[in-house]
This record gives structure tokens, sequence and C-alpha cells, in this order.
């Protein structure tokens, strides 16, 4: 075997589906396993992961992710090094992430020294952290009160984190689910951490927890991209030699129920929501270690769930026991998969007939055969996802790395997991081997399956009362257990812990972190080639690029000439556009037409302001990806899906705006500071307040009343929706953005003027839609355990003129102000301040978050902060490249595309960038004092919102001294 620095080769194989060659190490004294992924991008990336089973509910493994990047480490003795991170790096991504069996810390950076330098850091927190106990108090959990007769407290955030995470249904399903499913092994515990179990993890546990799982013996390394091969092997070797080999983690198997269970719970909800139960089944299907099976089973989820023309989910909608599907298909994060299917907005006297549906259902397509259609569709869209490999901004080489990870952990081989084609070949011959493999596997693992879990919640609004109830009596024996000196010692450590997040870190700690010069920063913006032409009214925008033979395109609609009482209908038309079928297909058939011939298409609506003057855009985007061979079925399926869409199925336009609710329902539990922002700046602007009305909580309410509305007043509604699409569809005024390889243009071209000339034409104007009104305070209450906190101020307005210095400000503030005043001192999850230089507004968010006067506090200070600040030309150098880090992110072909056609829409002309970069590049502290000065105007200007409790909300406005305008979410 070939050994290097320590490392046997013990596996070499090209792979072409990700163009790299992978090589598998092995590190002789720990036993360490490595996976080195040699290819040519530029996009850096590098992950180590930890075995890490939760043993109890207490959030262990999840605490000591937050612990080990913020409490420092052997060669940087500092606090947070994480944020240090975060404040000075250029990288492309950093994080650390807690999974249900294993805990992952990954970065990426196109910038070689970058790179280096954050190994060095990730390497070292994670094998020689300084595992303190305040560490644990900080991000886990501890004891306070404001005085010796006050009660106490818990603070910490992970604490609060997993108070809002089980605000919502779904998560807290998931627990219940978890618990039954799972009775022999470690999935039965919360490896997030429950929020009433998390007080009981002592500093012991703590600390032994990352003795036993932090060891390279437990670890598995993934570097990808196109770095120096040899050096990773050297790196790793420095940190690991000192270790001694111990024995691996491993996840047991799950041993089968010989009789399926029911279980029947409650959650935080009100008694009169009589459609708001949930009902799902959940199977245990077999080790994620055989592939070939897995693959079987992810083809059989897809056909059965995954799309509108999906068997198993158009008779579950069409049944109307409920308003939408549960979180359904197969997960595979945990050693054994599972498959869940179910409802949501049930209502009491269906619940249990949803579970015998489903399986009486499953019978039937096992015995009638699954859709060959619809298979054909869903071989299509997962081929063509695994060879586009499109993951946003997230970098190819870490979903590669999580990809391989999974089947390693549990005894598997990560080079297979990533030879995606042989899989997909065996899968192929298979079907044409067995006509009935599909109904076979339906039968097999998932009808004859005995090791099932049907669980049942029903809304109880007894549940918050008793479970904060709950809490205030373990806090209030706790405190009648202590004496007069214990509880002056909880008051000592909390102030000694508030004093340590006061102190700032030394300029010699911070020295020891190393950054990059701005010399190592390129000066110039990067540009993107673009062509614009006409055509028949419409503008055609051209990006060429190295798409790998993928066309990716968008159809832009002008939206600002429809009547404004039509806006709350345009999210629903969009959905429409691919959900209700068009007058030669039904949907399901268009829905099987779109996957066997596309890599998807979908609508959706893009408005933004225009970077000078007031003006603004606004456009309902018409979407679509397709090899270039397939250019012609593209544009035929977008041109019938936006002149027939066939808007009269009442029944069925009913399901979509019924699943639609129960999404966005979804989305008022768990993104709250997007609800509040969305609701402030609706106050400044017409493209915000267009956005709230078509997609935030005014959409939600609109939704409610429209259930009701198709059912008594249908001709009301398919007018709305004819009239929406009269106006809007139109080929004056119309955008069209492409981007593709050049070579392919110009037959496409031709194909593209044909789309156009066959829309309607007609002439058209804006109209007038909104005159807008300001809510100084405003509550949006629903029960939750925590609350999310915005505030929005215009500081053009203000005095304020647009410099590129606000880049490098506005980042500042959010990783040293915001980060120390609310997260650390304040407990809560996160918070940030941004800044629009089109609208300019100023923009304070925080979530997850115990306070609500305390918070707006401190975004009110921030003026003042500013004003006081003292830096170094070395701490503005750093605040420097941080930003330059922020606004440099890595884009694959089709978002470099995108964000330039965004780009010209908004009038940002590659001027206006370069001068914006030069003037970010030359800040200085003055540029912080001068902004602070106009931000210290908002204490008394702008508009605050917060998503919260009730109690929370009347609470704040004691303490605040001012009425909120209160709106209920739920």
């Amino acid at each position: 075997m070939t050994e290097k620095y320590g490392f046997e080769l013990v596996e070499e194989r090209n792979i072409p589906e990700i163009n790299s060659l992978a090589k598998l190490y092995h590190h002789k004294k720990t036993g360490a396993e490595l996976l080195s992924l040699e290819n040519d991008d530029e996009n850096k990336s590098f992950m180590v992961s930890f075995v890490t089973p939760p043993e109890d509910d207490t959030g262990i493994a999840h605490i000591l992710e937050h612990a080990v990047l913020m409490g420092g480490s052997r060669k940087y003795p500092l606090k947070e090094p994480f944020v240090e991170l975060m404040k000075t790096s250029v990288n492309t991504f950093l994080n650390a992430m807690t999974s249900t069996d294993h805990t992952m810390y990954p970065f990426a950076s196109t910038n070689l020294q970058d790179f280096y330098n954050l190994l060095d850091i990730y390497l070292d927190s994670t094998f020689y952290p300084n595992v303190t106990p305040e560490t644990l108090m900080q991000e886990g959990w501890h004891l306070e009160a404001e005085n010796e007769d006050a009660p106490l407290t818990y603070k910490g955030v992970v604490f609060n984190e997993m108070k809002a995470a089980y605000s919502t249904p779904d998560r807290y399903m998931s627990l219940i689910t978890d618990r039954a499913l799972w009775t022999d092994t470690p999935y039965q515990y919360s490896s997030g951490g429950f929020p009433a179990s998390i007080p009981d993890l002592t500093y012991e546990q703590f600390k032994k927890f990352h003795e036993t799982y932090y060891h390279p013996s437990n670890a598995r390394f993934v570097f990808s991209g196109d770095d120096d091969p040899d050096t990773r092997l050297r790196i790793v070797d420095e940190f690991i030699s000192e270790f001694e080999r111990t024995s691996q983690a491993e996840i047991p198997l799950q041993k089968p129920f010989s009789e399926p269970v029911v279980v029947v719970d409650a959650y935080d909800g009100t008694e009169k929501e009589t459609g708001a139960s949930m009902v799902a089944i959940n199977w245990l299907l077999p080790d994620q270690t055989n592939i070939k099976t897995m693959t079987q089973l992810s083809l059989l989820s897809y056909a059965l769930v995954s799309t509108q023309a999906s068997q198993l989910r158009k008779a579950l909608i069409d049944s109307g026991l409920g308003e939408g599907l549960t979180g359904s298909g197969i997960s595979t994060s945990s050693r054994q998969a599972i498959f869940t299917v179910g409802l949501k907005g049930v209502k009491p006297e269906n619940t249990d007939k949803v579970a015998d549906f489903i399986l009486e259902t499953l019978g039937e397509i096992a015995e009638d055969s699954v859709d060959k259609e619809t298979v054909k569709a869903a071989l299509n869209t997962i081929e063509f996802d695994l060879r586009e490999r499109n993951y946003g901004r997230f970098p190819r080489g870490l979903v590669n790395a999580m990809m391989a990870t999974r089947p390693w952990i549990y005894g598997g081989n990560p080079i297979d997991a990533l030879s995606f084609q042989a899989d997909l070949d065996d899968l192929k011959q298979a079907l044409d081997d067995d006509d009935e493999l599909l109904e076979n596997l339906i039968g097999e693992y998932l009808l004859n399956n005995s090791h099932r879990v049907t669980v049942t919640l029903h809304p109880d609004e007894s549940v918050a009362p008793a479970r904060e109830q709950a809490e205030r009596d373990r806090l209030d024996k706790t405190k009648d257990a202590m004496n007069a000196d214990d509880i002056k010692d909880v008051i000592r450590v909390q102030n000694e812990l508030l004093e340590r997040q006061q102190t700032p870190n030394t300029p010699e700690q911070l020295a020891k972190i190393p950054v990059l010069k701005l010399d190592d920063l390129d000066k110039e913006i990067s540009t993107v080639e673009q062509h614009i032409h006409e055509h028949e009214g419409a503008r055609v925008y051209f990006h060429p690029q190295p798409t790998g033979g993928i066309i990716y395109f968008q159809a832009g609609f002008d939206l600002r000439v429809i009547d404004a009482d039509l806006l709350p209908y345009v999210e629903i038309f969009t959905e429409s556009l691919t959900k209700l079928g068009t007058d030669s297909q039904d949907f399901v058939r268009l829905t099987q037409r779109i996957g066997s011939n596309t890599g998807g298409v979908g609508a959706g609506t893009s408005l933004g302001t225009k970077r000078v003057g007031d003006d603004y855009f606004a456009y309902v985007m018409v979407s679509g990806k397709a090899l270039v061979n397939q250019q012609a079925e593209l544009l035929n399926i977008i041109k019938d899906i936006v002149t027939t869409v066939k808007l009269d199925n009442q029944e069925r336009l009913k399901q979509i705006v019924l699943q639609r609710k129960v999404r966005m329902e979804r989305y008022l539990a768990s993104s709250g500071f997007a609800v509040a922002g969305a609701r402030i700046r609706a106050q400044y602007t017409e493209p915000a307040w267009a956005n709230e009305i078509m997609s935030g909580a005014t959409h939600v309410f609109f939704l409610r009343e429209l259930v009701e509305k198709i059912d008594n007043d249908w001709d009301g509604v398919l007018n709305a929706l004819e009239r929406l699409k009269t106006q809007l569809i139109n080929r004056n005024g119309m955008v069209v953005n492409i981007t593709m390889e050049e070579s392919d243009w110009s037959d496409f071209r031709e194909t593209v003027h044909g789309l156009i000339s066959a829309l309607p034409s007609a002439e058209t104007s804006h109209a007038e839609w909104t005159t807008l009104n300001k809510t100084p305070y405003e509550a949006l209450t629903q029960p939750v355990q925590v609350s999310f906190n915005a505030k929005v101020a215009n500081l053009y307005d203000l005095g304020y003129e647009l410099d590129g210095s606000i880049a490098v400000i506005s980042k500042h503030v959010s990783r040293e102000y915001i980060w120390q005043n609310i997260r650390v001192m304040g407990g809560a999850y996160g918070g940030n301040m941004s800044f629009s230089s089109e609208t300019g507004l100023v923009n304070f968010l925080s979530w997850r978050d115990p306070n609500i006067s305390r918070t707006l506090d401190v975004f009110n200070g921030t003026g003042d902060y500013l004003q006081q600040l003292q830096l170094t030309e070395h701490d503005v150098e750093k605040a420097i490249i941080g930003a330059i880090g922020s606004m440099d992110g890595y884009d694959l072909p089709d978002a470099k595309g995108r964000q330039q056609f965004m780009r010209h829409l908004r009038g940002y002309t590659n001027d206006m960038r370069q001068q914006f970069r030069d003037q970010v590049l030359s800040t200085t502290l003055a540029d912080f004092h001068t902004f602070g000065a106009v931000l210290a105007q908002i204490a008394d200007k702008g508009s605050f919102a917060v998503v919260t409790a009730e109690e929370f909300a009347q609470k704040a406005m004691d303490e605040i001294g001012q009425s909120f305008k209160t709106t209920k979410l739920q």
C-alpha cells in the first residue's frame, strides 16, 4: 500500500459523475479515515465529521457543536474564534451542523490561503478545544436571577433555539415519531435537545462526550477541490498524530417490531382549530449501506409522493381527509431509512380514517401497478439532478462530502455513494427485468412491514400553559432547595459569565487568528458577459456560460399591469400554471411531461427597486431548465401552461389553495423573523407591500378566506384568475433571461423568438397599487416560546448618502455589536443588521430570541455604539476583508447569468459596482462614526414588529411604554 504522512491509500477510483479522482486513506496510527477528491473546483471544500450518538434529550451533541468553535482552542485561546472567522474570512461557506447521529464541521473558500487558515482553526478547534463550564453555560444553559429575591430563569443559546424549534407542530411530531420508532437506538433521543431536558446536562457529561467522540479514530475527513492533495494529508497528520487509536462509535440497528404502534399526542394549538390535526404513518426501512435497495426505494418514494402526479399523494389530496401532506417521503438521516406519509389539516372526525386510507391506497397501487409514466418522469428528474449537481450557493464539494459521509459512518464505502451512474444503470436494468419491481417493494417494505408507527397530533390550547408551568415549578423547586449562599452563587456565576462575555479579546489573542491582507483581495469586480436584443416587444438577455449543455430559461411577465385587487391571487396563479393542467393535458399528464422532458419548470415572482430613483420592477417569472436537445419541448411546455392553463377546475384549485395554506402556516410558525421583517418593509416600498400581499402574513389571511370563497363564490374566484391571466400574459413588456453555452445559442435564439411570437400582444399601462401606511409597533401573535423581532427605518429619509462603507459597517455591526448583545448576552439564536442600497432601508432582525424590549434597546443603540467606536487600522482592514468575502460569494454559471440579469433590471451598472467596491476598500473609522450619527435617529424613527406569544407582547408593551397594533396569526 502507498503511504504518505501516516496515511495508507486504501482505494483509488476515478468518478466521472463528479469529475473527480477519489482516494480513500486510512491513518495507520489512529484509524482515522480520509477521502480526498481531486478535481478542478476552485471552490475548495473541507469537512470533518464525528459520529456523535445522543445519549439522552439534553442536546449534548448540539451544544458541543456550538461550544467547540466558540470557546477557543490550544492554538487559538480566545473567545469565539468562529465569530472572528465570520468577520475576517472570504469563505464561501462556514458552519457547523448537528445531525441525528453525527456532527459536521464544513467550510469552503476559493482563496487558497484563506482555505488553509480555516483548516488550521477548524482542526485545532475540534480536536483541542477549550471545553469550559462557561461555554456550556453560554451555548447550552445556565440559571439566572435578577436579584436574590427574584425567581430563577433558564438562559442559553441552544435552550432558546430548541424552544423555538419545538414550537412548530412538525418538529414536535418528528420528536414523538422518533421516540416511538426507535426504541433500541440513540435515534429515540433529540440530538438537538428537548428544552425540558437540556438543564439536566452537567459539565462532566459535556466534557466526557467530547473526549469520547471527538477523536481521530471516530473521525471522517473529506477534502474536495483544486488544492494540493499531499498537503491535505500532511496537515491532518500534524493534528492527529499525537492521538492513540480507540474504537469507532457505532450506531446499532433497530430491532424490528412484531406489531405496528399507534401514538396519539397533542401540540400547542387552540381548540378552535377543528381542522388542524396531523396524522402520519412511518415505516422503518433497511440499512442505508445497501445502496442498491436504497436507490430502488428512493425511486419508489418519488413515484408515490414527490410530485403532484404521484399516485399516493394525489389520492390523499383527492380524499378530502386533510388540507395537505406532512413532510412525506423517504428520509435518510439515520442508519436505517424511514418512509413517511400523512396529512395535515385533518378534522378530528377524520383522523382515524387517514391511516386506513393510506394502507388501502398502497394496496391498490401494488395491485394495479405504479404508473409507468410517473416512473419515467421520476427517473429523468433524478438523473438530471445528479448530473446537474446544482445546489445554488452551497458548495458542490460539501454536498459530495455529505453524500459520502452518510453511508461511510455506518461502515459503507464513501466512494460508492458518489459513483451514482452504476446504481442508476442497475436500477434501469432491474425495472426492465421485473415489471413489478416497485409494486413488490410496496409489499415488502410497506404493506408487510410490521415496524410501522402511526402518529396523530391534535391541537390543544392547554399544552403551552402546562409546559410553562412545569418549567416554572422546576425552577421554583430548584430555588426552594437552595440556601442563601447557593442563590448568591447563582448571581455570582451569572455576573462572572456576563463579565467574560463583555470582556473583549486582547489584541494579542486576536493576532493569533490568521487573516488575509487587503493585497490578497481582488480590487476589480468580476463581470458577466451579457447580450440584449428585442423581439416583438420583449427584451431578451443572453449570458454565455459553461453550463455543461444545460439551458437555464426565465420568461418574465410584467406584474405592474395587473389591478391591485388581483395581487393576492398572483402566487395561486403561478402555482396553477404547473398544477392545474392545460387544455390538452390534465395536471397528472402535464407533471409527467415536465418530469420526462426537462429538469423542471416552475413559476414565481420577482420584485425590486431600481438603483436610482423611485421606480421599481415586478415580474411573474416562469422558469425552466433542460438539456439542449430538449429545448423545443421546454419552450412548448412553457407556451402551453401560460396560454392554455385550465383555470376552471374548481376542485383542483381548492386543493392547491389548501396545500398552499398549509405551507404558509408552517412558514408563519418556523420563520417568524422573515414574517416580521416583511410586515414592516411593506410600509415603506410598493414592491415590499406587494410581496407581503402575495406571500406574507396578509396572504395567509387571504388564503383562509379564499378556501371559503371557492365554495361560496366560485364565479368570482374564476373571474379574478381569468382577469389576472388576461392582463399578465403579454409579450409587450416581457423580459426573457437565458444562460447557456454560447455554441448552442444561435439555434435556441430562433426557438425563443418562436415562443415570444406565439404569445398574446396588447397595449398596457401600469396600474395604481397602494398608498403606504406606517404602523410604528405591531405584534403578530401565535403560540411560540420565544420571539422574532424586526425593526426597519429609511435612512435616505434621515439624510444618509449611499457609500460602499455601509457593507463594512453592517457586517461589523452584525458580527460584533448585534452578536455580542443579542446572542452572547441576550441568549437569542441570532440577529443581524442589513441595508438595502436600492431602498435605503436598514433592517434589524433577531430570531429565537427570549427578549423583546431589551432587543429593541439594542437595535436603537446601534448608532451610539458606532459613534463611540474605536478601531485600529488593522481592525478596519479585517472588517473590509470580511465585507469583501460576503460580496464575493461563489456562484455556478446559471447563478452568474441570473444575477447579471437582475442587476440590469435594477439599473446597477458595472461602473456603479466598481465604485461601490472601491468605497468598500477605502473604508475608514470616520465612515463608522458618520454612519452612526445618521443611525442614532432610528430610536425615534422607523417601525418595529415582533412575532411572539400574546403574553410576551403584553409584557413588552408594558416595558416599552407603547401600545402595539396586535394581529393574530393563529
